[in-house]
């Protein structure tokens, strides 16, 4: 049997190697640590040059403050840094970098050339070392203010890692991917990158709006950079700024998403399930939202140094950050309508002007008119009240029950008012024309509703437009006042474990605010006696242990408004006017006008669009018309 090692302190250079196995990763992994520190450093342009990928050669140069001759040997020593003395500055920290790690770990995986001129200095100096630090001192160069740093030959005297590097074009398009991060992430920085001598994007200093879009246009597409939703919004300390793609913008995959906490890019689970949950009624299927977001809170609010590459963040309140970013992103989807400029901000005003256009009754297929355009004067409150059912309120309870008990029945005929219908006659073209949707022509197989507006033409989906239009009537119905409780005529025993029950002790609040009437009825049972009235017919069961795992990792849920909003959304998809339903013109016309009040009104609510336009330059091109 073998003599067990003894245990001892390991030297410098292996120390590095391991940490370079946490730190870098790949070419692109030194892109960012670089790139990182000439941020930290004030640089207002930054240089970047790679060649094969960032595998043979990687240049970064900066017009920083640089680092002065007596500092330079230090600053490549591990846990060297000027960014943080004690723990208070841990605690306070705002830089992107501060654990001194970086530069000692590329070192000890590349050769690696570092010149740098101290801002006010008379000289440049230069370190030129592989692997590690011995026998190098600093020797003069010539060099502008600022830093130069060239790594060549990574991972050269580390085969088993070099080996598990990827192919040329394979390590640039991370290198590429790594570049827009950082140069999304600080528009007020001059940016240039290089592979292999080609000039791969020239970006100068965005100073305005404008050259903010015209960065989003050079990194992201033209699409989003037109037609993105511009978000500013502050509250509780918090400040979130940038852009929201529109649900037309979706991608197949998720790689338009970039989102900053205090200047530093970062995929948290929770950040992303808030934003997914922003488009949950609105996104098609499979597809993905893009966005480019910037959050900025008071440092000690949140803890960046929870994992190597501090791409994960920890919140001290994380459950009010889900809120607010929630929140947000869905008044601004709200506020897109026909015809609106697009964005949501503090300044901004929150409701568009009501249409003069009078509404004509469209009949659900329980008969239930939809007499007047609604006003969504209110967004989804983060909570809602809850309140008992009275005998007088009984039919507005039941909008829900009577839109099913009618889902099986014939469409009705339409029978728009007298009085609707000749004021609809007295509107003139040039009145319909200032609208969004202009007026209506007719259908077209009893499915599309053509209208014409000043741009050109308009097809309107009319069962996909009237379905969101139910949906958000709805919605505004169920959460505008109170949630009303529905008591169950036998109570339910639901077994859980000990740290379940724990946990619903200490949520208790939560679930009264959700509509739920739970007590203990032991050391590991929930008995369940009041339910929100829209969920009585749901699996309460497994709803209650989703909502305690929610909890559990998340620290909150909203399980209960996507299953309230999933009921609704397919009961405005039953009660929705069908295919093969003819509309007389001032019904199309009122429908028109409604769907340019009604929030999200761009897609149904399975994410399907819900109109689209033909210009009158289209039309032409389709005729060859001027050609």
């Amino acid at each position: 049997m073998s003599q067990p090692s003894r245990i001892h302190v390991l030297e410098d250079r292996l120390i590095n190697q391991i940490a370079a196995g946490e730190v870098i990763e790949r070419p692109a992994s030194v892109v960012k640590e670089l790139v990182e520190n000439s941020l930290d450093a004030g640089a207002s342009r930054i240089d970047v040059d790679v060649e094969q990928g960032g595998i043979k050669r990687i240049r970064i140069r900066d017009d920083g403050y640089g680092i002065p001759r007596d500092e330079l040997k230090l600053a490549l020593s591990r846990h060297a840094t000027s960014k943080i003395r004690n723990q208070e500055d841990l605690i306070e920290v705002q830089t992107l970098g501060f654990r001194g790690e970086a530069l000692p770990s590329i070192l000890s995986v590349s050769r690696l050339h570092i010149a740098s001129r101290a801002a006010g200095a008379d000289m440049a100096w230069e370190i030129r070392a592989q692997g590690d630090l011995a026998g190098v001192e600093p020797q003069p160069c010539a060099l502008n203010e600022g830093t130069l740093l060239e790594i060549q030959d990574l991972f050269f005297n580390t085969p088993a890692r070099r080996k598990f590097l990827r192919a040329d074009k394979t390590e640039y398009r991370h290198v590429d991917l790594m570049f827009r991060r950082l140069a999304l992430g600080h528009m007020q920085v001059a940016f240039s990158l290089r592979h292999n001598g080609k000039i791969i994007y020239q970006l100068p200093a965005a100073q305005n709006e404008v050259d903010r879009r015209d960065r989003l246009r050079q990194l992201l597409d033209k699409n989003f950079a037109e037609s993105s939703l511009q978000v500013s919004h502050e509250r509780m300390g918090m400040c979130l700024s940038g852009w929201l793609g529109l649900p037309t913008q979706s991608r197949s995959q998720p790689d338009q998403q970039y989102f900053y906490v205090n200047g530093r890019f970062v995929r948290d689970r929770m950040i992303m399930h808030a934003l997914r949950s922003v488009y949950e009624d609105v996104l098609y299927r499979g597809r993905h939202p893009a966005y480019v977001l910037f959050l900025d809170m008071a440092p000690n609010s949140m803890d960046a140094n929870v994992h190597p590459t501090k791409q994960e963040v920890r919140f001290q309140q994380g459950n009010l950050v889900y809120d607010f970013l929630r929140h947000v992103g869905k008044q601004a989807l709200a506020e897109t309508r026909p015809g609106q400029e697009t964005g949501v901000s503090d300044n901004s005003a929150s409701h568009p002007a009501k249409s003069n256009i009078p509404s004509v009754d469209i009949p659900l297929h329980s008969e239930t008119p939809f007499n007047q355009p609604t006003t969504y004067d209110k967004q989804v409150p983060l909570s809602w009240s809850v309140r008992e059912p009275t005998r007088s309120e009984v039919s507005d309870q039941t909008m829900h029950a009577a839109i099913q008990t009618g889902l099986g029945a014939a469409q009705p005929p339409f029978h728009p008012r007298s009085e609707s219908t000749e004021a609809g006659s007295q509107v003139n073209d040039e009145d319909e024309h200032e609208h969004a949707l202009g007026r209506a022509l007719g259908q077209v197989h009893g499915i599309y509703i053509l209208a014409e507006n000043a741009d050109g033409l308009v097809l309107v989906d009319m069962h996909a437009a009237h379905e969101r239009i139910l949906y958000e009537k709805m919605k505004n119905d169920v959460f505008e006042g109170s949630l009303v409780r529905q008591p169950l005529l036998i109570p339910q025993a639901i077994t859980i474990g000990e740290n379940e029950i724990g946990l619903f002790e200490q949520n208790c609040e939560t679930f009264a605010r959700m509509g739920f009437l739970l007590e203990s009825g032991g050391p590991e049972t929930l008995i369940v006696r009041e339910v929100p009235e829209l969920l009585k017919t749901a699996d309460i069961e497994t709803l209650v242990r989703d909502i305690l795992s929610d909890l559990s990792e998340k620290d909150h849920s909203t399980r209960i408004e996507e299953t309230i909003n999933e009921i609704l959304s397919s009961c405005a998809c039953h009660a929705a006017v069908r295919a093969n339903h003819r509309l007389t013109l001032d019904e199309m016309n009122a429908l028109l006008r409604q769907i340019e009040q009604t929030p999200r009104s761009n897609q149904c609510n399975h994410g399907r669009p819900t109109w689209t336009t033909l210009t009158i330059d289209q039309l032409d091109r389709l005729f060859m018309r001027g050609q």
